[in-house]
Parts: structure tokens; sequence; C-alpha cells
């Protein structure tokens, strides 16, 4: 057991690691799927597979958002695995594990990358990668795990609504190989998997110094970061000193 400062909390952690390994990824490479999350479920199998697609015709972020894509300028693409033994309640280990992979690779080629809770990746104060997770439970544990992941890379301009998007492009003003960028998030991923994930997470997060402007269904308040649970609850405390706690979509930054 070992006891630490984490955003200003004395803390005490216990070492947790994600008990499986990825000893070989089958990649596919598709020109076009409605959603590679989609694609795997029915194509996937049993072993750990990954398909990334030129285009995607309904591409999709958390809950009903959109992402958007222009045709093979990005990386779009899910991986399919099977965890052993990892509790339901731990299961944030992973998004961890794969938003950390992710800052890894993008960091041989930009800095200033950050994590916005829970598994967006920010380059200063643009998106410039989502991640979507969905697991397939048994029992306490969990069985299947598909991680889609959209990363804006080659992109030039966007035309959506969206309120910050960035590319790889915009930031380095050259293109970027999908492909090499693919594999080396893969192997990113397997190296994040034998680590202890949950502190380098804490340290990368956005806004994880100082007092911020969120909101929730009561309004706007102004708060400094506490703490993410092992089931990925944010909490955060207000400049009234109260302790509050939200799961994903219950609070907006500001």
């Amino acid at each position: 057991m070992q006891r630490y400062e984490i955003l200003g909390t004395d803390y005490t952690e216990f070492t947790f690691f994600l008990y499986f390994c990825i000893m070989e990824w089958k990649i596919e490479h598709i020109a076009e799927t409605d959603s590679t999350n989609n694609w795997l479920r029915d194509h996937g199998g049993e072993g750990n597979v990954v398909v990334w697609a030129d285009y995607q015709t309904a591409g999709r972020g958390c809950a009903t958002n959109r992402w958007e894509s222009e045709r093979g300028q990005n990386l779009t693409f899910s991986m399919l695995f099977h965890p052993v033994q990892v509790p339901v309640a731990r299961q944030f280990r992973i998004s961890m594990a794969v938003s950390l992979a992710i800052c890894e690779a993008l960091g041989q080629h930009i800095g200033d990358l950050s994590i916005k809770w829970p598994n967006d990746i920010y380059w200063r104060d643009g998106k410039i990668c989502g991640i979507l997770i969905e697991n397939r439970i048994q029992g306490s544990v969990i069985r299947d795990c598909i991680v889609g992941i959209g990363l804006n890379v080659n992109q030039r301009r966007f035309l959506s609504d969206a309120p910050n998007p960035v590319s790889m492009w915009q930031i380095c003003e050259h293109e970027t190989d999908r492909e090499q960028l693919l594999n080396a998030i893969l192997q990113a991923f397997d190296r994040q998997l034998g680590q202890d994930v949950r502190q380098p997470y804490l340290s990368m997060l956005y806004r994880r110094k100082g007092f911020h402007p969120y909101a929730d269904k009561g309004g706007a308040f102004m708060a400094e970061m506490v703490d993410v649970e092992d089931d990925g609850h944010l909490l955060l405390r207000d400049d009234d000193g109260r302790q509050r706690r939200y799961a994903f979509k219950e609070v907006s930054f500001i």
C-alpha cells in the first residue's frame, strides 16, 4: 500500500494492473462501414481484432453525438479484446490505459496534450481525439471490450458545429501516416496494460490544477478537481469547500 497526494488530496492506493495481455492483433483495413464498433460486433470473433476504416457513414461519439471525419483523412478505428478477471467496478482502468496510449503515441509528434475527463484527448483547448468504450459484462467481470477511437489526423477544415475540433495537420502543417500512427497506438496500449495507469492518468487531466467553471443541473459553479474514482466518477470541490461527485454527462466543462 502506498500513500501519496493526487490533485491536492492525500490518497491511499492499492496497486492495480489490468490482468490481461495482448499477444497479437489481427488488423483489418476497410474502405467504408457505418461504424467500426458495429463492424467488430458483427465480424470480430473471439480474438484480439482491430478494424480501421477510411470512412464511417455513421461514426458515433458518446450518447447521440456524431463524429465528423473527412474520407481518408483521419484515423477511425476500433479494438476488440477480452480482459481477464477485470472487475466491473474497475472498468474505468481500461479507459485510462487507452487515453494514455493515445497521448503516448501522439506525444511523438506534438506536445501540450491532456485528457479531458473521462477520455477525450485535447491539444491545448482543442479536441483532437474522442473515445467510445462499450463493455460486455459476464457476472462481476468484463467479458469483451470494444474501444472505438476517432483521431483527427490530416483533415484541414471542420464544417460541423462542433465547438473545438483540431487535427494534427492543423498543428504540424504536414501529413501524418495513419497506419504508422495506428501501430504506434497499439504498441503503446500493450505497454500501458502492464502498468499502474491511475497516477499517470490523473497527472494528465485537463484543468487538473486550480479552480475552473463547470455546470450541472443546478447551474454554473467554480470548482477544482479532487479525484477520479475507479468506476470513473469525477470528484470536484467547489469554492464553498463542498465536494461534488459526478457520473459522465452529469457535469460539463465551461
